[in-house]
């Protein structure tokens, strides 16, 4: 076990490396990815199942305890993101599926790996996770309304085959997770630190199924994409760090709603994508993948320069999942 952990660390402290490794690699040789496409939502399912697994009752504290900043991170990661991938999709002229697929990348929640990337800013990781946990549960609502409302001029949207879909993908494989580690503490608790290894290879696999599968469309279109994904992410990260200023936050709040904001969930992207609009719109979340974790890296590296002097709100009860 204590070796399972010390590469599950390792795998967590360069995930980065490893999935742009993995990006670069299935573009190269996409036969040996393309069996994996079948297995997207499985190994999503896994990843929510690992989140369950570490989600506590504190994860929820701040949301009644500091409910402005909570309020005001899930307002902007549900704001900023989708309609900044709208504008920028139509102003680059997108093809319809990879048009629809910006907005859907805008449209999930924050992604898991954001809370690492806060720590790792000096930022207020308890936010971060309240965060994360919260727009990941509010998804099933928020998400297809969104994508009716913004993605529906360029591909059809099924709301409710959608709601069904994350439903299925994200809220059942969490609640497993919590009815697991109900059930059996003593073990969740002596294996828990093995579940980054975990999500990172499901994560890697995913975004390997989808290069692989779509390596000659992102040759034919794969610049503007990449332009497109990282222009959507430097937007959500300034615009959301923007809003803490606004609102007078402390700078360890601003750092974790910039985070939590540019930082989006990927892999529910890709499956989303896959599932309702075809593997085409699946390329800007699997671009997505590897260059949130290119800039989220880089952002918290630099700011971990420069500690947050203002005074924040962190409980000792919650750790980074």
């Amino acid at each position: 076990m204590k070796i399972l952990e010390t590469v599950s660390n390792l795998a967590g402290k360069y995930f980065a490396f490893l999935v742009i490794i993995a990006a670069v690699v299935a573009y190269l040789y996409p036969p040996l990815f393309v069996v994996f496409g079948g297995y997207i939502t499985l190994l999503l399912g896994v990843v929510m199942f690992g989140m369950g697994l570490t989600l506590k009752p504190v994860d929820f504290k701040l949301v009644f305890s500091h409910p402005l900043p909570v309020l005001l991170g899930f307002v902007a990661q549900f704001t900023i993101m989708p309609l900044t991938a709208f504008a920028i999709a139509y102003l680059m002229q997108l093809p319809a599926e990879l048009a629809a697929g910006l907005v859907l990348l805008g449209s999930v929640p924050g992604g898991t790996a954001s809370n690492v990337m806060v720590y790792l800013a000096k930022g207020n990781v308890p936010l971060s996770i309240t965060m994360t946990s919260l727009s990941t549960l509010i998804a099933p609502i928020a998400t297809p309304l969104i994508l009716l409302a913004l993605a529906g001029q360029w591909m059809p949207v099924d709301a409710w085959s959608m709601f069904v879909s994350i439903v299925q993908v994200i809220i059942v494989p969490i609640i497993l997770g919590l009815v697991v580690k109900r059930i059996f503490p003593v073990i969740v608790e002596k294996s828990i630190n093995v579940v980054p290894l975990i999500s990172v290879t499901a994560i890697i696999i995913i975004v390997t199924a989808v290069v692989g599968g779509n390596a000659e469309k992102i040759a034919s279109s794969g610049l503007s994409v990449f332009i497109a994904v990282m222009l959507h992410n430097a937007a959500g990260l300034l615009l959301g760090y923007m809003a803490g200023v606004l609102f007078k936050m402390d700078e360890g709040t601003r750092r974790a709603i910039a985070i939590e904001v540019g930082m989006q969930n990927s892999g529910l992207g890709v499956s989303l994508a896959t599932a309702h609009f075809g593997p085409v719109a699946a390329i800007p979340s699997a671009l997505g993948a590897v260059w949130h974790n290119i800039s989220g890296p880089i952002l918290a590296t630099y700011w971990s320069k420069k500690p947050a002097k203002e005074k924040e709100v962190i409980t000792k009860e919650t750790k980074v999942i």
